[in-house]
């Protein structure tokens, strides 16, 4: 078990399998010590987080969903690291979505349910550049959807 696993463990974190993706695409692609891992949404054990921000979900739901994202995100990681989340690098970037009503404006709050979860697993390999936008839709009804740059050893 990595430091990482280790340290997801002790947060009560079990990662699932990848999910697999939905449409035309790939879940994570390498290029050199880059991989880029495509947007994963707010599903978790209990099914799929769906909502909008600023309508019928507060600042806390967004970021449990946004914590969710997170998880996936590292399911994939590590597959795309051949099982082994030691060779992550450093988390690079993460773009986050966020599905909300016009006049909700705490949209980076939101996305940091994910980026705290970077920081918690990998310490400072984990602190990123960012975006976070919000949307009127995300794919099948999700709240949140987040995507990742990493760089592998």
């Amino acid at each position: 078990m990595s430091d990482i696993e280790r340290r997801l463990a002790d947060l009560g974190i079990t990662l699932p399998a990848p999910v697999a993706p939905v449409a035309n695409y790939v879940p994570w692609a390498r290029s050199g010590n880059s991989v880029y891992v495509s947007g994963q949404i707010s599903m978790g054990p209990n099914g799929l987080v769906k909502g909008r921000l600023g309508d019928d979900m507060d600042i806390e739901a967004g970021q449990a969903a946004a914590r969710l994202c997170a998880i996936n995100l590292l399911a994939q990681f590590k597959s795309a690291c051949g099982g082994d989340l030691s060779k992550v690098a450093r988390v690079v970037k993460l773009g986050g979505f966020v599905c909300a009503a016009p006049d909700f404006f705490d949209i980076p709050k939101v996305i940091n349910g994910c980026s705290d979860l970077m920081v918690d697993a990998f310490g400072d390999l984990g602190r990123h550049a960012r975006s976070a936008v919000s949307c009127p839709a995300l794919p099948l009804g999700a709240a949140v959807e987040v995507d990742a740059v990493i760089e592998v050893t």
